[in-house]
């Protein structure tokens, strides 16, 4: 079983929005894979994620009020088979936490499947009122590349 986890810096808004969606995505075609989310900031460590992507998700028929937020640990590169970074900021903290050169081979940055090289997940908290929609297309298309590829 294919085991894939999201990164985000305070895994409270892009990351999650992206695990919810995958998972979504598995529900419907009947597939089996894990799916979690982490991230480096411990400010929001096991608090659910913010009010507002809760809502957004919601409206997109994604639950994601149950999610609780957690750090990235090294222990992660042992669990997961792939690692989705949003931005340079997680996959410099990715390098960081890397042993060996097998654990970056697993780091990528989610816009990579979508034929998008090192393109960044724009933080919604840091975009105008309809930033949170174009992160969510964002996370959409690529969480349906990978959804076709289990």
């Amino acid at each position: 079983m294919k085991k894939i986890l999201f990164i985000s810096l305070g895994n409270i808004c892009r990351s999650p929005l992206a695990e919810g969606i995958l998972n979504n995505k598995i529900e419907k075609s009947n597939k089996k894979a894990i799916i979690e989310s982490a991230g480096f900031e411990s400010f929001n460590i096991n608090e659910p994620p913010q009010k507002r992507a809760i809502k957004f998700a919601k409206k997109k028929g994604i639950n994601i009020s149950e999610m609780r937020c957690r750090l990235f640990t090294a222990e992660d590169f042992d669990i997961f088979d792939e690692i989705y970074v949003m931005d340079s900021g997680s996959f410099r903290e990715c390098q960081y936490f890397s042993r060996n050169e097998k654990d970056m081979k697993k780091v990528k940055y989610l816009m990579d499947v979508a034929s998008k090289p090192n393109k960044t997940v724009p933080n919604p908290n840091y975009l105008s009122e309809g930033g949170l929609e174009k992160t969510y297309q964002m996370l959409d298309e690529a969480c349906e590349i990978i959804s076709n590829s289990i």
